[in-house]
């Protein structure tokens, strides 16, 4: 009995030892802060980071499609499936820690005629078992299986940070096609106008030339500026068309017509009624915000518990099997005293020549951790870069729209003088028409402006990490 608790007590030792590398989270590769150019942070703002999507987006509209598209998108559905294998794979590997217990029964009959049997007379063979085996279970001894388990794990992880960067990625699609859609439609809006006004210009010009008063240069200077607006109406309409396919395709549902007056009256919208003011943060915040980062780096702890059991594949491995149960020739006395079977076969296994395999083996595992390493410090330099690529533009969006602004509002000065003096006589219409025109331009360029101004934040949203804040799983992992 002494003997059997040893043995026990050496089982259980050598059950707790484990190969795995102890894992040291790889130096930050990029710079503590973002370029001097970028604006990072207004005062007394949240950080984008620490904000939810529905506090972001303030707008009713934006908050509605994200919600059909959360619910309907089909890429998120296989997203979120993946996620499900993943863990059903790690409970695989998990299982392969505990013995397959089968119950079994079997019952065996066999007649024999008398000329074949060898003894003169028919013979005739009744068996019946019944009883539990184990099938080949392996004692962990050196943490293999453990090793692979936690790789399993370390996957399932990675998965699950994959989803939420798809999530973030289909809210930042939504939004930021739901942004082209009213602007637009704002386009539309803006040509249809020119369009009003041009055509009167050119019913104008038409009717003066045809009283005497009017030349055909006039005319056909106006029928130009016309058709131009014409065109642009034809344009926009089919851009924003388009951008609601795209909006129904990103949502995988159609728009409820409810939904579609309340986006129409969202037109025109000023960007501070549909974003906060927000900050960035320090680099070093994209490590816990970002889920490609954190997905690269739970897939590079599955690379360090890989070593392990690569490691441990250098040790003797114990396999067990075994029966148990009872067994008689007739069924009345299958559960008498002295009917008990039992079979136990432990199989010791020692690796003694293998033509370098498991030396290759461990090679190619530790390759593969210095590969995911790679890859990690790559996630976080093209997170940096993303962020830092938003905050410059941010910067950079601040001043060009305000001077954009300060253009439409010269060219509108410029269009009102123009005119006014045409109607009095002091000026020829020659300059209506190309003060009109440039002011057509500028408001186009003005909505096209603000538009990479409202998608800017959203990539910005985006680069950060879309603002969701969750139980730091790698920390718990790296300990």
């Amino acid at each position: 009995m002494r003997r059997t608790l040893a043995f026990g007590a050496l089982l259980i030792t050598l059950g707790g030892c484990s190969f795995i590398p102890n894992y040291e989270r790889p130096a930050l590769p990029v710079a503590g802060q973002y370029p001097l150019g970028a604006k990072q942070s207004v005062p007394g703002t949240p950080s984008v980071a620490d904000l939810e999507w529905q506090s972001f987006f303030r707008s009713p509209v934006s908050r509605e499609l994200i919600t059909l598209a959360l619910d309907n998108n089909r890429d998120l559905r296989v997203a979120v499936e993946n996620i499900a294998t993943a863990q059903a794979n790690f409970h695989i590997q998990n299982a392969s820690l505990f013995p397959a217990i089968n119950a079994a029964g079997s019952g065996q009959f066999q007649r024999t005629p008398a000329d074949v049997s060898g003894s003169g007379s028919v013979y005739h063979l009744r068996e019946y078992s019944l009883g539990a085996s184990a099938m080949s279970y392996e004692l962990d001894l050196f943490g293999k299986i453990r090793s692979q388990a936690k790789q399993a794990e370390e996957q399932s992880f990675s998965t699950a940070e994959t989803r939420w960067s798809t999530q973030i990625s289909l809210i930042a699609q939504v939004e930021s096609e739901y942004l082209a859609w009213l602007a637009d439609e704002e386009a539309v809006r803006l040509s249809e106008d020119t369009a009003r006004a041009q055509k009167h210009s050119f019913d104008l010009r038409k009717m003066t030339m045809s009283q005497g008063s009017g030349n055909e240069l006039d005319v056909a200077q106006a029928e130009t500026t016309y058709r131009t607006a014409q065109a642009s109406v034809a344009r926009y309409t089919r851009q924003a068309g388009q951008d609601m396919d795209e909006l129904v395709l990103l949502i995988g549902a159609s728009i409820p017509d409810r939904l579609r007056g309340q986006m129409m009256a969202e037109i025109g919208l000023k960007s501070h009624q549909l974003f906060p003011p927000v900050t960035a943060g320090l680099p070093s915040d994209l490590l816990q915000r970002r889920p490609d980062v954190r997905a690269a780096e739970y897939t590079l702890l599955a690379a360090n518990a890989n070593i392990g059991a690569a490691r441990a594949a250098f040790y003797p491995s114990v396999t067990l099997t075994g029966s148990g149960g009872a067994a008689s020739s007739g069924l009345n006395h299958l559960f008498k005293p002295g009917q008990a079977s039992l079979l136990f076969e432990p199989q010791v296994s020692v690796p003694i020549f293998d033509a370098g395999k498991n030396l290759a083996s461990l090679d190619t595992a530790e390759i593969e951790k210095r590969i995911e390493i790679a890859n990690y410090e790559k996630a976080i330099q093209s997170a940096f870069h993303d962020v830092s690529d938003a905050l410059i533009a941010r910067a950079a969006y601040t001043s060009q729209l305000r001077a954009q602004e300060k253009l439409v509002e010269a060219d509108q000065r410029y269009y009102d003088l123009s005119k006014a003096r045409f109607e009095t006589g002091a000026d020829n219409f020659l300059n209506v028409l190309v003060a009109q025109n440039s002011l057509f331009s500028a408001q186009l360029d003005l909505v096209t402006l603000r538009l990479s101004e409202r998608q800017n934040l959203v990539s910005l949203y985006k680069a950060l990490g879309g603002g969701w804040v969750r139980p730091g799983l790698v920390e718990a992992s790296a300990k």
